[in-house]
């Protein structure tokens, strides 16, 4: 059976068939030009809708308290019941911030609740949170409560006595030495004891679209907070729940 034998194109061949080709090489680069700027004027026409900032995100918070971190048309809403002495709090709060700020869908909102057996010293580290979101907003109050769980000493021992809060301002200031954060932190906590919660940590997980709450005790971990969306997103009536 006869051997079937390949031939090379010679250069000229290959130089015409490359010229054939440019012609419609260049009308796809083109082609493709046109539809990137006009994506780029798409993008950029007065009116489309563009990516906020995390600044725009947290003043759409109205001024508080409450203070709220994460996107303010979020559908489902944590309250966090804390005391700024609490162990389990100081563990707990940076995987909950984290948590928030990896689920657009939720917004966590802080809730003072100073234990009597961590006071004054709670209940002091709660006053100057409180005026660090008064002089600067939301995320500065968060920054505020992130400061103060990594220096605290913790079980009612506070701040060591050499340390203070390095973002202490004069407006700050005016604010510690008024009773406006006493008052805020007073109300708050006996709101959460008028509701039952008397212990830290506490999350009330709240859905806007459905209504429904669902009362979190203790450390709840990504998993079971998720679980927690379901329930509450659910036809189900649920009350607690129980790491």
């Amino acid at each position: 059976m006869p051997s079937k034998q390949t031939t090379l194109p010679s250069r000229s061949q290959v130089l015409r068939m490359r010229a054939g080709r440019l012609p419609r090489l260049s009308w796809v680069v083109a082609g493709i030009l046109v539809a990137g700027l006009l994506g780029w004027f798409l993008y950029r026409t007065p009116g489309a809708p563009a990516p906020r900032t995390v600044a725009e995100v947290a003043q759409a918070h109205p001024v508080g308290p409450p203070w709220r971190h994460g996107p303010a048309d979020a559908r489902f809403t944590l309250t966090l019941y804390a005391d700024l002495e609490c162990p389990f709090c100081k563990a707990y709060y940076p995987t909950l911030m984290a948590w928030i700020d990896a689920h657009p869908e939720a917004s966590l909102r802080w809730h003072h609740l100073p234990l009597a057996m961590h006071d004054p010293e709670a209940s002091r580290l709660a006053r100057v949170a409180e005026c660090a979101g008064e002089a600067q907003g939301h995320e500065a109050f968060f920054g505020a409560i992130a400061w103060l769980y990594q220096n605290t000493r913790g079980d009612g021992q506070g701040l060591p006595t050499d340390q203070a809060w390095p973002g202490l301002t004069t407006a700050m200031r005016a604010c510690l030495e008024s009773d406006r954060p006493a008052a805020i932190v007073r109300a708050q906590a006996d709101e959460a004891m008028r509701s039952g919660i008397n212990a830290t940590p506490t999350v009330r997980l709240e859905d806007s679209l459905t209504g429904r709450s669902l009362l979190l005790h203790g450390p709840v971990e990504g998993d079971a907070l998720l679980s927690a969306l379901d329930l509450v997103a659910s036809k189900e009536t649920v009350v607690s729940m129980r790491p």
